[in-house]
């Protein structure tokens, strides 16, 4: 009997403990409400912390079951997540999150800059970093998300989001960037057509042959990497394809394999254009770089996916394709 006393006596003791801290439990900061709507693998945490008048707007408009459909779609992502990357959060500290791609072994991080915590209002500041084989990309270019979280009746709720661009004026990236945009024009000395062996043209363009040249056969060697990588597409016929800036995983639409100012189809005064993608997977494919604005006395090239440039002196890309000549073997 008195056993029996002790033991009821003991479990009467635990639930008081056990009730006492369920009320003194630490509640949720904005920065755990943060991670866990955009990282729980629970469906409808999403919707959980979405302020009552944006799902009330939501729910009138009928975009409601969309909305929660995304929010299951996004949690069995997350899950998919786990399977190619792996990344942890953090609850405080200087690091939201890092990760690690299963794949390409490439790291990144979002870090927190700033956490200004005002009443039922909380600013969190974050920016992000990748880094390959252990180095940190380098930009000049710094993306800061500036995300409010706002309290209603006890849950953080998410309130405003704002993104500021900080381009460092004295980064040696963007210095080099800029300062080749502002070079002189280069003049050069072009042969004349067979027609006039003795003649010379001095003409004035923003690059020399040889970095249309070498602009050539950076798209070249990327468009063998990319078919190589993406068997199921083959070549592409779209050069943002093969662009070389983001902080995502690489896919079919960010290969990573050109600078971006290349892949936007304009540089040293030459457009640069894919075509002739025919196919699933497509087996072959037409690149050419024809001169911009005054063409005279400039060459227009052109290449295929044997890898060979031809150039046509009547800066006509279409006439490089049908007839073009060939460039000799090794540097221009």
């Amino acid at each position: 009997m008195k056993r029996f006393a002790v033991l009821i006596f003991a479990l009467a003791v635990a639930g008081s403990v056990w009730s006492h801290a369920q009320e003194t439990a630490t509640p949720q900061t904005a920065r755990q409400a943060l991670i866990e709507m955009l990282f729980s693998k629970n469906p409808g945490t999403f919707i959980k912390h979405l302020p009552a008048a944006t799902l009330a707007a939501i729910e009138k408009s009928g975009a409601l079951p969309s909305l929660q459909g995304y929010s299951m779609l996004a949690s069995q992502f997350q899950k998919t997540q786990d399977q190619e990357k792996s990344f942890q959060t953090f609850e405080s500290g200087p690091v939201l999150l890092t990760g690690v791609s299963k794949q390409t072994g490439d790291k990144y991080e979002v870090t927190v800059e700033n956490d200004s915590l005002q009443g039922n209002t909380d600013n969190i500041t974050i920016s992000f970093r990748t880094y390959k084989g252990q180095q940190l990309q380098r930009t000049p270019y710094m993306p800061t998300l500036t995300i409010a979280m706002q309290q209603e009746s006890g849950v953080w709720k998410l309130d405003v989001i704002s993104v500021t661009v900080r381009i460092s004026l004295t980064d040696p990236d963007f210095l080099k960037k800029i300062t080749e945009g502002m070079k002189a024009p280069q003049s050069q000395t072009i042969k004349a057509l067979p027609s006039q062996p003795q003649a010379h043209v001095s003409v004035t363009s923003f690059g020399s042959d040889n970095q249309v040249i070498s602009a050539m056969r950076s798209i070249l060697a990327a468009e063998s990497t990319y078919s190589n990588s993406y068997s199921s597409v083959g070549y592409t016929c779209t050069l943002s394809d093969l662009d070389g800036f983001g902080a995502a995983e690489r896919n079919e639409h960010q290969a990573m394999l050109i600078p971006s100012d290349l892949a936007g189809g304009r540089r040293y005064g030459y457009a640069f254009t894919l075509s002739g993608c025919s196919g699933n997977p497509a087996t072959g494919f037409q690149l050419t770089a024809a001169p911009v604005g005054n063409s005279f006395g400039r060459r227009a090239y052109c290449a295929d996916q044997s890898g060979g440039i031809r150039y046509s002196n009547d800066g006509n890309p279409s006439a490089c394709l049908a007839s073009g000549i060939p460039l000799p073997q090794g540097p221009q």
